[in-house]
């Protein structure tokens, strides 16, 4: 498999790890391993990379990609369970963790997978195979409402009414199958006047994707997670793609610096707010304007990092 995508905001990530040569390092979202790759050039034979990803496919190939490497773990799971994940391996801190959220290059470049709203290609959006959950379930067996709210909130959709609406109407006569029926109707449910900010699939695809594997419900646990299982002085850098999982991740940075999250009105601190360490982005890095015009991918991109005390 040759990746066609230079991994996002790559410089960045590196240095925000601030990589120790002998430490213990995650990639939580292994994809074709372009972060792990450069994670690995800096670690010595007592460094170790553990390499996490949902999928299968993925798995494989990170394994080609990184095949010079012996100091690599590679795990089928979801970072969603770090903690389960280093009990079973018998690790118990890291130096490091990188989770590159949202769908990797590799999986948008895997066109039968369903992610992509080009082409014609089975409805899936899976990122774990092994799940029963798919796109198509969710198109054809939603009710319009929740169909609506999904694109509207994971999708910021304006049109996310009409669409549901236009989905559940085509169902009635034929089971949606393909990207390419759903895109058609997507095309259909908004006015031409509107289609002026990229694909017209482009935000329900994405709210779609996110529902199908439970993107943004788990995430702040999942920071708060990594950030318990990191030595002192290690660091978690995080990349978002969307304003929800930015969200949850500048939340979660927030509590475990020690920011209460109380209702101002109540008396006392009840949320147990502790300081577990500090956030090294005031203000979330973004790519260069070079990286923004040489990968698409990377304009809504934003690389947030904290350090454990």
């Amino acid at each position: 498999m040759e990746f066609k995508h230079k991994p996002v905001l790559l410089n960045e990530c590196i240095e925000g790890l601030n990589i120790n040569p002998d430490g213990i390092y995650v990639d939580g979202t292994l994809g074709g391993a372009g972060h792990s790759k450069e994670i690995l050039k800096r670690l010595s034979n007592k460094g170790i990379l553990i390499g996490i990803d949902r999928d299968e496919e993925a798995l494989q190939a990170a394994k080609l990609n990184l095949s010079q490497y012996e100091n690599v773990k590679y795990v089928h799971g979801n970072h969603d369970d770090i903690c389960e994940i280093l009990n079973d391996l018998e690790i118990e801190k890291v130096d490091g963790i990188l989770l590159d959220l949202g769908v990797s290059s590799y999986q948008l470049d895997e066109r039968n997978r369903g992610f992509s709203y080009l082409g014609e290609n089975d409805l899936d959006m899976r990122m774990d195979k092994s799940q029963s959950l798919t796109a198509k379930t969710v198109v054809n067996n939603y009710k319009e409402e929740e169909l609506a709210n999904i694109i509207y909130q994971y999708g910021e959709e304006k049109f996310s009414r009409n669409i549901a609406k236009n989905i559940c109407l085509y169902r009635r006569k034929k089971k949606i199958e393909t990207t390419k029926e759903l895109v058609d109707i997507i095309e259909k449910s908004i006015p031409k006047s509107r289609q002026n900010d990229g694909h017209p699939a482009k935000r329900t695809f994405q709210a779609i994707r996110i529902e199908v594997n439970n993107e943004i419900k788990p995430l702040e646990k999942t920071v708060a997670n990594c950030i318990n299982v990191l030595n002192s002085r290690g660091r978690l850098c995080i990349i978002t793609f969307h304003s929800l999982e930015d969200r949850a991740v500048k939340n979660a940075f927030n509590r475990a610096k020690g920011i209460c999250t109380c209702p101002k009105d109540l008396p006392y601190c009840v949320c147990g707010a502790k300081e577990l360490g500090k956030v090294i982005t005031k203000k979330p890095i973004v790519a260069s304007e070079d990286e923004r015009l040489e990968n698409s991918r990377s304009k809504s991109a934003k690389l947030r990092i904290f350090e454990k005390y």
